[in-house]
């Protein structure tokens, strides 16, 4: 069971079309506050998901700083 919830693997060098859907998921899997605390707004699971981990450990291997991605709930 661990395999399934362990984190998706970052790829280096980031492919430019890697680049493209980590950014996707970034916009997508964004945090929504529900009384229980902030969930993924797609997967209804605790925020941050694996997509949306994913998708930021992507951007950070491509060199995109933190304070470039503006994610907005």
């Amino acid at each position: 069971m661990s395999v399934v919830l362990a984190d998706f693997s970052v790829h280096t060098p980031v492919t430019d079309e890697e680049l493209l859907v980590a950014a996707l998921a970034v916009r997508v899997h964004v945090p929504e506050h529900w009384p229980q605390g902030p969930l993924c707004r797609s997967e209804r699971v605790p925020y941050p998901c694996r997509l949306a981990r994913w998708g930021r450990a992507t951007l950070a291997a491509a060199g995109v700083p933190d304070e470039a991605v503006v994610v907005v709930p």
